[in-house]
């Protein structure tokens, strides 16, 4: 495995069935990025935990300074890991992540959490961009039902589709088990 760090997107409590943004599989996903986030500790791979906050009194979900916003247990930071947060989709964009992985001379990001279509597919993308090679564990990430032009799609058919528009030029879609196994 190149340097890699793993980053864990948005494991937030709103996303959970008693949150204020429930997501389908919130729960098996975080369960897996929990497994992916003990075999990083195990084996010295560096972990970024990040947390989104929409800065906005009354947000319908992630409001700064409530339960809600706050990482969920499954992948709670430990030490010194560091925690970004941001306030758009892309974890990137007026953060320090960039850097703070520049300096850990890291050169691969793993990418786990939510939502599939929304942060981790700009997250990954940028990371990309960025010039790191990408691993996405599809079976840590969470997706919610779209509507679209008047159709409603599944949130499966939602994760599918933005995983597939990943490959293969902005990243490895693979799953924890092949991660856990390198």
């Amino acid at each position: 495995m190149a340097n890699a760090a793993l980053v864990i997107v948005d494991v937030q409590n709103d996303y959970f069935a008693d949150g204020k943004f429930p997501l389908q599989g919130m729960e098996a996903a975080a369960e897996r990025a929990q497994r992916a986030l003990e075999h990083a500790r195990s084996n010295d791979v560096a972990v970024f935990h990040v947390r989104h906050e929409i800065p906005v009194e009354g947000a319908p979900f992630f409001e700064p300074g409530t339960p809600g916003a706050e990482i969920h247990d499954l992948v709670a930071p430990a030490g010194d890991e560091p925690v970004v947060t941001k306030h758009f989709p892309n974890s990137f964009r007026e953060t320090g992540l960039e850097q703070q992985l520049r300096d850990a001379a890291v050169d691969e990001v793993v990418v786990v959490g939510a939502q599939s279509n929304m942060c981790i597919d700009a997250t990954a993308r940028a990371a990309n961009d960025l010039g790191f090679t990408v691993r996405v564990l599809h079976d840590a990430c969470a997706a919610k039902e779209q509507q679209f032009d008047g159709v409603d799609i599944p949130a499966d058919t939602v994760h599918r589709t933005f995983m597939a528009a990943l490959v293969p030029t902005y990243a490895t879609v693979t799953t924890t088990e092949q991660f856990v196994g390198d």
